[in-house]
């Protein structure tokens, strides 16, 4: 395997970010010093990256789970909460979720071992489309919508150099919004966002002021939720993976 893709599937970086490591000296084969992006990692080699040992799985594994309510988006979990990885108990690979969905938000949500592919859509900076329903309470006006489409300021939360914690104001990029019913006091809507900040959508609509009720994700690029039910996952097909191949190649 080239040595920017070992180093990206083992979830370090990019393989772009991987060649420039290499160039600057940062990387080792078996302890010496490799500065060639096209070196072939062999069976047995020993790669380090700024002094770290690195491993990379041999088989890729790529499912989709509908996460119910009540899950957190770890392997382990401090306090005790169930985890999402603990619903795939016949997966024999260890893998992660890309990203992250709340403890009180459902739907879609990938789980591989595949760390390039988890650096690209869970990075600050992903353009990646994620799809979403939310329950709402109240109407959104056509001043609302109109603000929810083309970027409305939100307050993230931050941590300041001297551990403190903070909000600062930001302005989401322009979102995809179209109501699907509006019944009684509350509203079915669909948004779909190119980034993915802390709780964002539910933050969108507080802004417009107005309270999400419930939100599930229906889909991440190309990947559909579809007839997955909540606590059940299945393997990615190929032409899901072939759509998400392509935004790798795309971003390289």
């Amino acid at each position: 395997m080239r040595l920017n893709k070992y180093i990206a599937h083992a979830g370090i970086c990019s393989r772009r970010t991987a060649d420039e490591l290499t160039k600057n000296g940062k990387v080792k084969i078996n302890g010496a010093v490799m500065k060639e992006p096209g070196y072939d990692v062999k069976p047995g080699d020993v790669v380090t990256v700024e002094n770290k040992t690195i491993t990379t799985a041999e088989k890729l594994c790529y499912y989709a789970l509908n996460k119910p309510v009540g899950y957190v988006c770890t392997a382990k979990d401090e306090k005790g909460r169930k985890t999402v990885v603990s619903l795939l108990s016949d997966v024999e690979a260890r893998v992660y979720p890309v990203g992250r969905l709340d403890y009180d938000t459902s739907g879609l949500l990938i789980l591989t071992n595949d760390g390039e592919l988890t650096n690209l859509i869970a990075a600050p900076d992903s353009t990646v489309q994620k799809t979403y329903l939310a329950r709402i309470a109240g109407k959104l006006s056509l001043d609302e919508l109109w603000t929810l489409r083309n970027g409305v300021v939100i307050d993230l939360p931050v941590t300041s150099k001297d551990g403190k914690r903070k909000t600062r104001k930001y302005r989401t990029r322009p979102a995809e919004v179209r109501i699907i019913t509006e019944k009684g006091d509350e509203s079915l809507v669909e948004i779909s966002i190119s980034e993915g900040k802390n709780r964002q959508v539910r933050r969108m609509f507080e802004a417009a002021g107005h309270k999400v009720i419930s939100l599930e994700r229906t889909a991440i690029g190309d990947v559909k939720l579809g007839r997955t039910k909540p606590g059940t996952y299945r393997k990615l097909t190929d032409s899901e993976l072939k759509s998400l191949r392509g935004l790798i190649r795309s971003n390289q």
